[in-house]
């Protein structure tokens, strides 16, 4: 592997130019193709196996006319203080809004009107009303002019005295994402990079390859979109990991290149010797992302499977421009890739009198550094106190992880939104007037069963049969009666009457619960209800399901929930496997593995602290904590997970380098540390700046994510790779790198650390390479 990867890194090193071509050719080609793509589809939320699903399709197939895709805006109104909604002059207000609500653009389909039906559309103290507005197109079709219309006929209804909000989909989000927050962090990696490399064109290098990257991986998601069914927001998680990981990856080789300079190596040689053993970790690096990505497969939600295998690409693209756009662009730019400081060292052309006086006072001053680096010293303290580093850095994050086991799982709605917004002021209206409930209906649908068309033809009732043919008037009945059953259950604040389908064979009736949609008591209520619905069904002759937008999500956070351990054996049990295959050892990827899981736990315990429990909610702007977005934990332990293995494999690969080449145990984990600390702690820096960056926007499920992000980065590169990982191996000695033979024997040789390659390139390491990249 280290051998072909040289080879591949010299060759793009001196084919520069052919190379750069290449890669632009793939850039544009892929930019001409996403352009002329097709508008990607809109989002699509299904859950194979579920009962929400099973009782969404009989919908779609039984009710087609009332299946429709157009998206809704429900606009509530509440009349001025000591006023009812039915007074005259405010009844002409509400009226004059509903007629300009209708007439406002030409994507509206209607407008109901709460007059023609108050029993349902007015409260019971007659103070506020409810419209539902319905366009002709999805919510993702919904145009600005749609919107501005919108907007403005809510206004004039305002300044006419009454109070009116709006939530729905059909209503623009008011917080965007890629804010000031987002800006910060990029700035905040740039200057991390100058910082660590001493020279722009250093840092512009890893921004600039990450940036190609993301585009090219972005570009194909968009040309293949309308293909594959990638919708928009496929694309969120691939540009998230891939920016994230094109960084590191062209960190890390850079990194390498000016430290086999320092070494004395020519450019050429530098450029293969970096792509060839940081490369190799690269590439392996790569592959655990890869898998971590892909396993979101496991949890059988096709929006999952497919923001899971784009980001896989996205992260595949981010190896390859790793492995070869890098070392060409170090082609153009072989001495000022290097410090500012020391540069003349490495020129081509002759130097002038003032040069040469200039490079030699600094290689004075070289000379006379003799205090090792911040990363040797970190190492040698914990070699010297490796007990106390363990037990402070375990039992610190196992104290932090402790409010995870009171985690509690949900989805993000309207409810969660800043208290800012009009959708979280419309769903508290709603609250107040129409009880907690009215926000998240049940929708109950009932199959009548024909008795007559059983198997062995004796008709019994409950036995499996064909939709009967019967009138609407006999489904409404079935409906109205297991209605009736439904409503005695304990937590229910209504059942509708049931409607039925033109065939006569299913109707629908609308549950109402007494509690919010992401109370744990409602959650109780849909169990509740399915327990007594399959009683109902042998005594109705009916099949009965429960769904609704409240159904759905809590079917969602089950199936999360039961892929959440398939899919941590999964990733760690592969990942556990291409660790052993790179560093010849049991015990290492056995650690990285176990290092992992009590990073992501603490992280989960932080999220829960914050965004739960709601401490500091002050400090992090958090209007109201509850459950956690069922989505994070598995989304949070994918990313995460990769860039965990990255930092163990960049870090621990220098130091299994060393160990082959001689060192003392020992000794290897402060070469780990004097070579590839500082850049794994940089790495670190700009990830957790970068993902910082969504924690100052206003939704408080996009804080969640960026702070959940941010802090895991922290606990595993500061407190598992940098201190519980260096500990480990000095309590462990050699027995860190033992393998049995016979496993030895079967498991392929990679040459990460590049062996194969000290003997064609040659070089006595300098004393000076610490100053450069330590």
């Amino acid at each position: 592997m280290a051998t072909f990867l040289s080879k591949l890194g010299r060759l793009a090193f001196r084919r520069k130019g052919v190379t750069l071509l290449l890669w632009l050719l793939v850039f544009v080609g892929m930019g001409v193709a996403a352009s002329s793509a097709p508008a990607p589809p809109a989002d699509t939320f299904s859950m194979p196996g579920t009962e929400s699903q099973e009782a969404f399709d009989l919908l779609t197939e039984k009710f087609p006319d009332a299946s429709v895709d157009g998206a809704t805006a429900r606009v509530v109104v509440r009349a001025p203080a000591g006023t009812k909604i039915t007074t005259p002059s405010t009844r002409t207000e509400v009226e004059r809004l509903v007629t300009e609500l209708g007439v406002s653009s030409p994507q509206v389909a209607g407008v109901a009107d709460p007059y023609e039906s108050p029993a349902v559309s007015i409260s019971e103290d007659g103070t506020t009303a409810y419209t539902v507005v319905t366009y002709k197109v999805p919510a993702a079709e919904v145009d600005d002019e749609a919107h501005d219309a919108l907007d403005a006929a809510t206004e004039q209804a305002r300044e006419a005295g009454l109070t009116v909000e709006a939530g729905g989909d059909a209503v623009k989000i008011e917080q965007a994402m890629g804010g000031t927050g987002e800006q910060i962090g990029i700035l905040v990696s740039a200057f991390v990079l100058v910082l660590t490399f001493g020279s722009m064109i250093a840092a512009g290098m890893p921004l600039i390859t990450a940036l190609i990257g993301v585009g090219i991986g972005i570009s194909g998601i968009t040309a293949l979109g309308s293909t594959f069914g990638l919708s928009g927001t496929t694309s969120t998680l691939a540009m998230m990991i891939g920016l994230a990981v094109g960084i590191d990856y062209a960190l890390f080789i850079v990194s390498r290149f000016r430290a086999e300079r320092a070494e004395g190596r020519t450019p050429e040689e530098a450029a293969g010797r970096a792509v060839g053993t940081a490369g190799s970790a690269v590439v392996f690096a790569g592959l655990t992302v890869i898998v971590a990505l892909a396993g979101l497969a496991v949890a059988n939600i096709p929006m999952l499977t497919k923001m899971g295998l784009a980001a896989a690409g996205t992260v595949a693209v981010a190896v390859l421009v790793a492995i070869t756009l890098v070392p060409a662009l170090l082609g153009l730019a072989p001495v000022k890739v290097m410090a500012r400081r020391g540069r003349l060292r490495y020129a081509v052309k002759p130097l002038s009198d003032r040069q040469r006086r200039r490079a030699a006072r600094h290689e004075a001053k070289l000379a006379r550094r003799t205090r090792p680096n911040l990363g040797t010293r970190w190492a040698r303290y914990v070699l010297r106190h490796p007990v106390v580093v363990l037990l402070v850095g375990v039992i610190g994050l196992g104290t932090v992880a402790v409010p995870a086991a009171s985690l509690e799982l949900g989805l993000p709605g309207e409810g969660q939104m800043s208290t800012q917004t009009t959708q979280r002021k419309a769903y508290d209206l709603l609250s107040e007037s129409f009880g907690p409930g009215f926000n998240g209906p049940l929708t109950i649908t009932v199959q009548t069963v024909s008795a007559t068309g059983t198997a062995d033809g004796t008709g019994a009732a409950g036995s499996t049969g064909t939709a009967s043919a019967g009138t609407p008037a006999d489904a409404r009945r079935t409906g109205d009666e297991i209605g009736k059953a439904l409503a005695r259950t304990p937590g229910v604040a209504s059942v509708s009457p049931a409607t039925a389908n033109k065939a006569g064979d299913t109707a629908i009736l609308t549950v109402v619960p007494t509690t919010g949609p992401t109370e744990k008591r409602t959650e109780e209520l849909v169990h509740a209800l399915r327990d007594t619905a399959d009683d109902l069904e042998r005594s109705t002759a009916s099949r009965i399901l429960v769904t609704g937008q409240t159904a759905m999500f809590i079917d969602f956070s089950q199936t999360l929930d039961d892929a959440l351990l398939p899919y941590l054996a999964l990733v760690v049990g592969l990942a556990f496997l291409l660790l052993m295959v790179v560093f010849r050892s049991v015990l290492v990827p056995l650690k990285a593995a176990l290092g992992f899981l009590l990073s992501v736990a603490a992280a989960l315990g932080a999220v829960v602290a914050v965004f739960q429990w709601g401490w500091l909610a002050d400090v992090f702007g958090i209007d109201a904590p509850g459950p956690i977005m069922s989505t994070m934990p598995i989304f949070m332990i994918g990313v995460v997970f990769g860039l965990a293995m990255d930092y163990e494999v960049f870090l621990v690969s220098r130091m299994r380098e060393s160990y082959a080449h001689g060192a003392r145990p020992g000794e290897a984990v402060v070469d780990g540390f004097r070579y590839g600390g500082r850049v794994v702690g940089a790495a670190a820096v700009i990830m957790m700046s970068v993902f910082s960056g969504f924690i100052v926007e206003d939704n408080d499920f996009v804080k969640m994510i960026g702070f959940a992000l941010a802090i895991a980065v922290l606990f595993d590169a500061f407190v598992v790779r940098m201190a519980i990982v260096p500990a480990l191996f000095a309590l462990l000695g050699r027995s860190a790198w033992w393998l049995p033979k016979w496993l030895d024997r079967i498991l392929p040789r990679v040459d990460v650390e590049g062996e194969r390659l000290a003997g064609t390139q040659s070089a006595a390491r300098s004393p000076r390479e610490s100053t450069l990249v330590g």
